[in-house]
């Protein structure tokens, strides 16, 4: 996992005036992937972000809504109004310091109060940009010529695993080869949980991952930043390519 190593004295300098934060997980993925697998793939998307457009990159959330997990040994959930405080406290300190900008980058699905934050801070100016959508995570699936679809690919499958298995290979464990499990319909997953429809905490097709899968997702991810930003931000240029504000470690 990839945090900024940036000083005071190299924000200064820089002056950004959006600021991107990973929001991740602590929660089961089988037991090919880690816990810390959604914190993981959102702060590499950020590392990525953040090196290619001018973004103050900051720490990653680590803990977030996973109560649809719980019930799987290790997992730890937030309320959803625990959540909702601290990206809005984040949001209020970097307005003091004049940056009113703030991207989330998102890797776990079950945190949809963030899109109700995002819409309500929305509502006067652009304050809040949630990404990846569900549209860019299909973009990067075909991108990557990924054989499955969100759907059924949907926990510690061949996405997430082929993202890991490119950026943090050391973290996925061999069994992703034989932790393939579908479970196409799980309409009652808010009443019931993971646990209904899965013993091993996967569903998805892990063993259709690879590494050159989740170098082309991120590539993609990246790129489609490009419009998102232009968007958010007003501005017909995207500045890609300015250089980071940040220096990142392992």
């Amino acid at each position: 996992m990839w945090i900024t190593e940036a000083t005071s004295t190299d924000i200064a300098a820089r002056t950004p005036a959006v600021a991107v934060v990973p929001v991740g997980s602590f929660e089961q993925h089988g037991d090919h992937l880690p816990l810390i697998t959604d914190t993981v793939i959102a702060s590499l998307i950020a590392q990525r972000l953040a090196e290619t457009y001018p973004l103050l990159l900051l720490p990653p959330v680590t803990l977030s809504c996973s109560h649809e997990h719980e019930g799987f040994p290790g997992t730890v959930s937030l309320s959803a109004a625990t959540l909702t405080a601290i990206i809005t406290d984040i949001q209020h300190s970097l307005a003091r310091s004049g940056i009113h900008q703030l991207v989330l980058v998102n890797a776990h699905g079950g945190n949809y109060t963030l899109s109700n934050l995002a819409q309500q801070a929305n509502t006067e100016s652009r304050r809040i940009l949630l990404y990846p959508g569900r549209g860019d995570w299909n973009q990067a699936r075909a991108a990557a010529a990924m054989v499955s679809d969100g759907h059924d690919d949907m926990h510690a499958g061949e996405l997430e695993t082929s993202i890991l298995l490119h950026a943090t290979p050391d973290l996925v464990r061999p069994s992703y080869r034989e932790a393939d499990h579908a479970a196409p319909n799980r309409e009652h997953l808010h009443l019931l949980g993971m646990t209904a429809y899965t013993s091993t905490g996967v569903i998805g097709h892990p063993s259709a991952a690879s590494a050159d899968k989740g170098a082309a997702a991120l590539d993609a991810l990246t790129t489609a930043f490009a419009a998102h930003y232009a968007l958010f931000t007003g501005t017909a240029d995207t500045h890609a390519g300015e250089g980071s504000i940040h220096r990142t470690s392992r």
